[in-house]
């Protein structure tokens, strides 16, 4: 009798634990869906202004041409400035002089190279740049000028083969995150005959260490030319280093000889292979793929005329269409990509180009797998990094990573926090730099002059104004305020942020148009100013601006920026400081006003 108590009492308990681990389990679950969705929406923000900003960047491309063709009619008397800018092509015998001649001080402590280099070498850099030492621009210029001896023996594809016992690791996009570069060799070692790798572009920009990590590619490639392979990514490119950060990060890491490692660099980027072919088998490209792919001709071609593999993502929906959200290549769905599969009797694409919560994703049936390896890509926290190790016969296996810093102790739903709040944050400022075509808008679906519209009316006027095609229904929380009716007030949705207006008398609209355009403006000011002054004349200022207005469709008041450009001209002498002049535009939000915002929308 009493030990059937005691069993029933048993039974109970086991019960109530049972209970309480399921209600536990389903908690965590839930908990960890609600998070995944928060990381979701958040990496959707981060890449949706990202692929905005990268049509800016085409655009600019496109005003280039533009102003090249108009800027010197405009400016009769200084016929020959926009061509001497853009003319790079100094001959190899000067730059190797230039080299040359660079003397290396006896006062320098960084590491110095001894060619012909060795793996030791490759052990030297990265124990110098885990210290944060600087290689000097001799060692840089030497390393860059052999490495395009090389690379211009290349073909277009290099094509490598693997065994059971031979894998090779395919990387993705590094920009510029040099910790992920260590983790890599950590975990997968470092490059050797036994040990190759295949880094698959946007080895630069964002991050602040895109030089390093080309010199340790650059020199792990010299020592290891068959077993250490580059592709070509989208930001090997002078145009995008421009915006988006490696331009100046050489400039400053190089302030005597920066000019010259950027020349030599825009060279060696059209040199760099279009991508490789695995085994016969796998083909891996920075982008991906279109209808009218054709790898015979890609073969043959001119390696700095091919676009649409280096800009292409794929998508579920069938068929191959513009890419509307970057503004360059195509979306190839699943058919596409079995078709130039098939083609080629290939069995599976590998690609970079697209940040992934986990570090890769694969899609189209398996056939193709995107590897992107830069963690922390958007945010602390944003995503993992990863990368594939394939060999012959086998299946890819993924190995994923996150480097972590000072919020490595911190919870997941803080740390999560923190992401969302940032990039809500850029949301923001993307929605106050267009806040009078927003108000418009809303104020012409508003009939009943209320202040108030419905969440499907809002949603809509958001995505007519800002095109970032995201989920506004789902995010109007975080934006605005919402009355018991369910309605939004929508100028809650510019009522805790602003952009600083250096002149309290110039209109809104030019203010905003400064501040949405304040990173072309600030590349094509840079490009004009060829002794790097940081100055520039009324009179060039306002021919330039003239063809940006013409070129972008901008309708702003040319006496408005003529009081603009006079105010900010303090000692009226005829000039402006350019750089001044756009930081004067800046966001300031409700609880943060102390400090001017930091947001690179790239």
């Amino acid at each position: 009798m009493g030990c059937g108590t005691s069993s029933s009492m048993k039974d109970k308990k086991s019960e109530k634990a049972l209970k309480a681990a399921l209600v536990i389990q389903n908690w965590y679950r839930g908990h960890s869906a609600q998070l995944k969705t928060r990381q979701r929406y958040a990496l959707t923000i981060f890449q949706s202004i990202e692929y905005a900003d990268e049509q800016g960047q085409l655009e600019l491309s496109n005003f280039f041409s533009f102003m090249l063709e108009n800027y010197t009619r405009l400016l009769e008397e200084d016929s020959e400035l926009v061509t001497h800018l853009f003319d790079s092509n100094i001959q190899d015998k000067d730059r190797q002089d230039y080299w040359v001649l660079i003397d290396v001080p006896d006062s320098y402590c960084g590491p110095r190279l001894q060619f012909p280099l060795t793996f030791t070498d490759i052990d030297l850099l990265i124990e110098a740049f885990k210290q944060q030492q600087i290689l000097h621009a001799y060692y840089v210029l030497e390393v860059l000028f052999e490495t395009k001896k090389l690379l211009q023996q290349m073909p277009n594809f290099t094509h490598i083969k693997t065994s059971p016992s031979k894998e090779i690791t395919i990387c993705g996009d590094l920009h510029g995150k040099l910790d992920d570069l260590f983790l890599i060799y950590y975990k997968n070692g470092l490059p050797s005959v036994s040990n190759p790798y295949v880094f698959n572009g946007d080895f630069v920009d964002r991050g602040k260490n895109s030089m390093e990590i080309l010199m340790i590619l650059f020199v792990s490639f010299l020592v290891y030319p068959n077993d250490l392979h580059l592709n070509r990514g989208n930001h090997e490119d002078f145009m995008m280093n421009m915006r988006y950060g490696f331009t100046n990060e050489v400039l400053h890491k190089y302030k005597l000889h920066g000019k010259k490692i950027l020349q030599v660099l825009e060279d060696i980027y059209t040199w760099l292979p279009i991508g490789t072919i695995i085994d016969n088998e796998i083909l891996v490209i920075h982008g991906g793929i279109s209808e009218s792919t054709d790898l015979n001709l890609l073969h043959r071609i001119e390696r700095n005329k091919v676009i649409d593999i280096l800009w292409s993502d794929p998508r579920g929906k069938r068929g191959c269409y513009p890419n509307t959200g970057r503004g360059g290549g195509c979306y190839f769905g699943p058919d596409i990509t079995s078709k130039i599969l098939n083609k080629y009797q290939l069995k599976m694409l590998i690609r970079s180009h697209e940040c992934k919560p986990e570090g890769y994703e694969i899609c189209h049936d398996g056939k193709v797998i995107t590897v992107f390896s830069a963690s922390n890509y958007y945010e602390e926290g944003s995503n993992r990094g990863a990368y594939i190790r394939v060999s012959s016969g086998t299946p890819p296996r993924f190995f994923q990573y996150q480097v972590t810093r000072a919020t490595c102790l911190r919870p997941l739903y803080q740390r999560m926090n923190a992401v969302e709040s940032r990039a809500i944050r850029m949301l923001k400022e993307r929605m106050i730099s267009q806040k009078t075509d927003l108000i418009r808008v809303f104020q012409l679906q508003d009939s009943s002059k209320s202040g108030k519209l419905s969440v499907g009316q809002w949603a809509f006027s958001m995505e007519n104004i800002l095109g970032l095609n995201l989920p506004w229904r789902s995010l109007s929380s975080h934006l605005v305020t919402t009355d018991k009716d369910g309605n939004i007030d929508y100028m809650s949705s510019f009522q805790d942020i602003h952009i600083q207006k250096p002149v309290k008398e110039v209109q809104s609209t030019l203010i905003e148009t400064v501040y949405r355009y304040r990173s072309d403006l600030q590349i094509i000011f840079n490009v004009i100013d060829s002794n790097h002054s940081g100055l520039i004349s009324m009179e060039e200022f306002r021919s330039i601006w003239k063809l940006f207005k013409s070129h972008y469709r901008v309708c702003v008041d040319d006496s408005q920026l003529d009081e603009l450009t006079e105010r900010m001209d303090l000692n009226k002498d005829g000039s402006i400081d350019f750089n001044e002049f756009l930081k004067a535009f800046y966001v300031v939000h409700k609880f943060d006003k102390l400090s001017k915002s930091d947001t690179k929308v790239a």
